[in-house]
């Protein structure tokens, strides 16, 4: 007799940990190559009380009946995280970079409906300091695709011309870690903020330091890099940082995006918890800085809407 197929995502707790068990075997060099891995849940029911948990500890708007645009990737970031912890992916998990996503959003995404989930690593690319796994993720309601995303995650290793002297003094500001480790660095120039004039500042959010195991409780992503300064300092921050994807939903929560929107997101440095950002938008970009000094860029992305096919 086969077994139904499941409807919701794995846990990732375990994913992580045998990701965590195979890093130090898997040596990222540059050339590498990854066929495969393409993972599909095909009758996918989303828990209405999760969901509700997300909105509330994101600050989006509770009580809707469509899904929030960023909790896709919730639901298909253990899909990914199953592959990117596999004896044949090339890249450690511990150590990986969220660097970017990109995501359309089709239409509005009830919370009831029935979805196909689907997550494969689309490519492995050179980039200036390693290599870069583009991870995409789609979410299907009666053979129609209403919702996709593409992030890129960072493995940095030693590259062929690779920056020394004053050009790596200046990617050395703004390094970070992984999203199954550390969130987002580089700036990809894809937001260009600073030609199209500063954005103003719109609301100063005071973050407490339990945002990580908060959005750690409804993600299910508790990297212990998220949680405490003691665990935090093991991989070398000062204290706790919040999930990058965190910062996203948060950001475009305050935003808001139309039912049918893409957007981009490039993940640029640390947020540190507890502590102060700012949150600035205009013209469909946004950006969260930081308070003090010369306002360092944490999260930089914009929204645009989609003309539906048709």
């Amino acid at each position: 007799m086969t077994a139904p197929a499941p409807s919701a995502p794995p846990a990732l707790g375990p994913l992580l940990a045998r990701g965590a068990l195979l890093s130090p075997f898997k040596r990222p060099r540059p050339g590498a190559v990854f066929s495969g891995g393409r993972l599909t849940l095909p009758r996918l029911r989303v828990d209405p009380a999760r969901s509700a948990a997300y909105e509330r500890v994101c600050g989006f708007p509770t009580g809707a009946d469509a899904l929030p645009v960023t909790y896709p990737h919730v639901l298909g970031f253990p899909l990914a995280v199953r592959i990117m912890s596999g004896r044949a992916f090339p890249l450690p998990l511990l150590g990986l970079v969220h660097t970017s996503i990109s995501l359309t959003r089709h239409r509005s995404l009830p919370v009831t409906g029935t979805y196909e989930l689907l997550v494969h690593v689309d490519r492995l690319a050179p980039h200036r300091r390693g290599t870069e796994a583009v991870v995409v993720t789609g979410l299907r309601q009666d053979g129609e695709t209403v919702w996709e995303s593409e992030s890129t995650y960072l493995a940095r290793h030693r590259t062929p011309g690779r920056e020394t002297g004053q050009d790596a003094g200046r990617e050395t500001g703004r390094e970070t870690g992984r999203d199954s480790g550390q969130e987002g660095e580089q700036g990809s120039g894809r937001v260009a903020s600073s030609a199209a004039g500063p954005l103003p500042v719109v609301d100063e959010w005071r973050l407490g330091a339990d945002v990580g195991r908060r959005y750690g409780s409804v993600s299910g992503d508790r990297n212990p890099i998220h949680l405490s300064p003691l665990t935090a300092r093991l991989f070398g921050f000062p204290r706790a940082i919040a999930h990058g994807m965190w910062t996203a939903a948060r950001c475009l929560a305050a935003h808001g995006a139309p039912d049918a929107a893409r957007v981009h997101v490039d993940f640029r440095a640390p947020v540190l918890l507890p502590g102060t950002v700012a949150f600035a938008a205009g013209g469909g970009r946004f950006e969260l800085r930081g308070t003090g000094g010369e306002g360092r860029v944490h999260v930089r992305g914009r929204v645009e809407p989609v003309t539906p096919a048709g």
